[in-house]
């Protein structure tokens, strides 16, 4: 097969189509994951703002109750993994889930690093760099947002709080989000996009074939099949017609050597006699 015309023609071509496709999907998938990701953090970081800008006035207030419930509401939706809030000694002061409440985080933690890895903690990130994805000890893929809590003058001047106007941050919000949607969309477009690979690598090869086989293939077989029986017969008959130009032009040539070897063979046969 790969010594044929057609296997020589067609493996090339298929091998190139499939080439094509699969670095234009596997470029495709990248981009659409990266987009997926970006909207995800996006997502996680105004819901951050929201918990934020829901939780000040209970701060303003002092009132705890309020504040650890709209923490654990918050937390009882869906896709949600963990909303915690630290205060600046990285001890948790309130938590969607009671067992965490009053425990030490580890500031060389995944999302704690990032600010804490020098002698003076960092005080402003950008949103991609407040992400941080982990897999929590359920097994499940987490993507989460840390969002430091600024100091305000609401803040410094209350009655009922102790904190000093210099003292930029007061505490972080940690809010996760489980990744199970997006791994699945994920998982669903890749499947999606073998399948459309696999389609459109079939189709393509299917019409390159017919179109070969229609305008090569058989023009070629043709010829062949003209010359062969024109070597087993002594009368030539006359080309094929409708080959292509260049074709036709070969088995011109062909017709006109072989008339003109009969014409001497037969002028020589007559001089003899």
């Amino acid at each position: 097969m790969f010594n044929s015309l057609a296997g020589k023609a067609l493996v090339p071509v298929g091998l190139a189509v499939t080439g094509f496709m699969v670095v234009c999907c596997l470029i495709l998938y990248s981009v659409i994951r990266d987009d997926l990701h970006r909207g995800e953090i996006v997502h996680a970081t105004n819901l951050a703002d929201t918990v934020l800008k829901s939780t000040r006035y209970a701060m303003h207030k002092s009132d705890r109750e309020t504040l650890a419930t709209i923490i654990r509401n918050v937390g009882e939706q869906k896709g949600v993994d963990h909303v915690r809030i630290f205060n600046k000694k990285g001890i948790v002061t309130f938590s969607a889930k009671p067992g965490e409440i009053n425990r030490q985080v580890n500031k060389n933690a995944e999302g704690c690093v990032v600010c804490h890895k020098g002698a003076v903690p960092v005080t402003n990130l950008g949103t991609m760099e407040q992400a941080r994805t982990f897999r929590n000890p359920d097994g499940m893929d987490v993507m989460a947002i840390t969002a430091p809590i600024y100091n305000d003058p609401n803040c410094s001047n209350a009655a009922c709080h102790v904190h000093l106007p210099d003292q930029k941050i007061l505490g972080t919000l940690d809010i996760g989000l489980s990744r199970t949607e997006l791994e699945r969309s994920l998982t669903m477009l890749r499947i999606q996009m073998i399948i459309f690979t696999l389609m459109s690598l079939i189709l393509t090869v299917s019409g390159v074939t017919a179109l070969l086989r229609r305008n090569v293939f058989l023009p070629v077989q043709r010829l062949r099949n003209y010359v062969e029986n024109s070597a087993k017969k002594n009368i030539i008959p006359e080309p094929p017609p409708h080959l292509p130009h260049d074709l036709d032009i070969i088995a011109s040539i062909y017709y006109n050597e072989k008339m003109n070897t009969a014409d001497k063979k037969q002028n020589s046969e007559v001089t003899e006699n």
